[in-house]
């Protein structure tokens, strides 16, 4: 679904046969301008969905911008400003606030775990833990707040879990039937192998022919001796029970990247509020 479907979609679902609150009480000519204001320090996302809401309703309507997705704000301080219809302003400024609020959570979040380990190399990245339809604005948000995107759905990028190898018969298995499968359907497509055990870790090392090993479920230890058994010769990915408490213990063990589920599925929404101005 791209951003235009998105749109038209989220309208549909909220003015439905028509905003009849703005209808009754508002001149259908009447121009306002409307400001975004934030309630709550942390990091704003979701301006350029803002901005296309806007354009989408009215393409003549203008916004002057004062933040940027990134930008760490604090509360009190304007975002930006769009003159319109007022009945585009109203129509818009739900839509607006759910998308910008929950993105604006996940990047403030998500910027609080980049900065947990900003002195080692590991990178944050996110899942496919999102909520369905809204994965590339969630996405999107993590972008701002520091961190790195996985793969975007099953389709970019192979990860033989834990249920693909106990319902193929094995590591070595999975891996040999997913290079005939890529070669013969002309896949050019990364390959992540998701291990349990240390012994997993040997069995991948040995059967090659990968390009990532997530370590799932790893104490630091485990996989401080798992990242050093690999010894580079594949990317590593640390996944499962990391949270800002221990996020620090696992980024020393030289892992290259931490996953973690939380920085969307457990982010609360920004407070932000859009709020009438005069022309």
């Amino acid at each position: 679904m791209d951003t235009i479907e998105f749109i038209q979609a989220a309208l549909k679902e909220d003015v439905g046969s028509g905003d009849y609150s703005s209808l009754a009480c508002i001149p259908s000519g009447a121009m306002g301008k409307a400001v975004l204001k934030i309630k709550e320090d942390g990091i704003i996302a979701g301006i350029n969905l803002a901005q296309q809401i806007f354009l989408f309703i009215e393409p003549a309507a203008t916004l002057v911008f004062y933040k940027k997705d990134g930008d760490k704000v604090s509360s009190g301080e304007v975002a930006f400003e769009v003159s319109a219809s007022i009945h585009t302003i109203l129509m818009a400024e739900r839509l607006v606030l759910n998308c910008m609020q929950r993105m604006s959570g996940i990047a403030t979040i998500t910027r609080k775990y980049v900065d947990a380990i900003k002195d080692y190399p590991a990178k944050i990245l996110d899942t496919r833990k999102t909520a369905p339809l809204f994965r590339q604005y969630e996405k999107e948000a993590v972008r701002a707040g520091g961190g790195h995107n996985h793969r975007m759905g099953l389709y970019d990028m192979v990860m033989l879990k834990d249920n693909h190898i106990d319902y193929c018969g094995g590591i070595e298995k999975a891996i040999e039937l997913t290079h005939n499968y890529l070669r013969k359907n002309g896949l050019d497509l990364k390959i992540e192998v998701e291990t349990r055990s240390i012994e997993d870790v040997r069995r991948v090392l040995k059967a090659g022919g990968i390009d990532r090993i997530m370590l799932d479920n790893y104490t630091p230890a485990q996989l401080e001796e798992a990242v050093a058994l690999i010894g580079g010769r594949f990317e590593t990915e640390a996944s499962g029970g990391i949270t800002l408490d221990n996020i620090v213990e696992y980024a020393r063990t030289g892992v290259d990247f931490i996953s973690a589920g939380a920085i969307i599925h457990h982010a609360v929404s920004l407070d932000l509020s859009l709020k009438a101005g005069k022309l």
